[in-house]
């Protein structure tokens, strides 16, 4: 249940700010111990600034009021990602949007 709330904030964000394409990929990294899995969710929306990442991150913080939400869905998910050993990674892409990596324990 942990995995579908966290795949479910990073969706619903995606769904929130994409333009036209949100792109999913699932990638497992074997080579490590224990194993891990990134899913990593990428839209094609306006992106943050680096130095926003940081603060959507905390709980209650929305960048743009206009737009439906808590300001809950990033924090709960970094929460969950580090109390199974993992995080999530934002990041701003060149052509603009964001990236989101949740990192994980595949065992």
């Amino acid at each position: 249940m942990d995995l579908q709330e966290m795949l479910g904030n990073l969706l619903d964000n995606a769904c929130k700010w994409a333009q036209s394409r949100i792109k999913v990929t699932v990638d497992l990294i074997p080579n490590i111990q224990p194993p891990e899995f990134l899913v990593t969710i990428m839209d094609d929306g306006l992106g943050i600034d680096d130095k926003q990442v940081t603060a959507v991150m905390r709980r209650g913080v929305r960048l743009d009021e206009s737009v439906p939400g808590t300001g809950l869905g990033l924090a709960i998910t970094q929460e969950l990602a580090s109390l199974y050993g993992g995080q999530l990674i934002l990041k701003r892409l060149d052509t603009g949007g964001v990236s989101a990596t949740l990192q994980l324990p595949a065992t």
